[in-house]
């Protein structure tokens, strides 16, 4: 009797393992991660051709004539673009800030316009996002775009910055503007 016990105890035992494993299902799902590319370039010279400035004093603006040679009320301008290099996978912040300079600029202030198109006179301004600052201030923020489809640079954001002297020009005076512009992902 005991034997017949466990004999239907070993059958029930199976039988229920055999259920259970009938009832059991799983499902599994995987996320890969990649990080996306980020690289702001510049265009000092025709707006089409653009190279990386990382590091200060970066790439050097072409400035018309006089900018060797300034006297009080003179302005002077260069081009500057910047757009996203093709692979950046997200749009930015661009933040421009007036870095210290070097030598003596005094009684310079500087105006940044941007353009539809390159160059000082093409196209129309769309915008005077800093006017008259001295040539260690003024900061403003834009954005720029990633290029669509990813493998292609985003669309350049045309600049020009007019530098003007004041009637306190000291005769000799000679100094250099560094501008800064950090790049964020947003």
């Amino acid at each position: 009797m005991i034997r017949a016990i466990l004999a239907g105890g070993l059958v029930l035992g199976v039988g229920a393992a055999v259920t259970l494993a009938a009832w059991n299902d799983s499902e599994f799902v995987t996320g890969t991660f990649t990080a996306g590319t980020f690289n702001l370039e510049g265009s000092t010279t025709n707006g089409t051709t653009f190279t990386d400035h990382a590091t200060s004093p970066g790439g050097a603006l072409t400035f018309t004539v006089p900018a060797t040679a300034l006297s009080p009320t003179d302005s002077v301008q260069a081009p500057f673009a910047l757009r996203l290099a093709a692979n950046t996978t997200n749009p930015a912040s661009v933040v421009l800030t007036a870095e210290p300079p070097t030598g003596t600029v005094t009684n310079l202030t500087y105006t940044l316009t941007v353009h539809s198109a390159w160059g000082c006179s093409a196209g129309t301004i769309t915008s005077t996002p800093i006017t008259g600052a001295a040539l260690n201030a003024g900061t403003t923020t834009f954005p720029l775009a990633a290029g669509s489809p990813t493998t292609s640079a985003g669309a350049p954001v045309y600049l020009c910055f007019t530098v003007t002297a004041g009637a306190g020009l000291v005769q000799g005076q000679t100094g250099s503007a560094i501008w800064k512009f950090l790049a964020t992902s947003v």
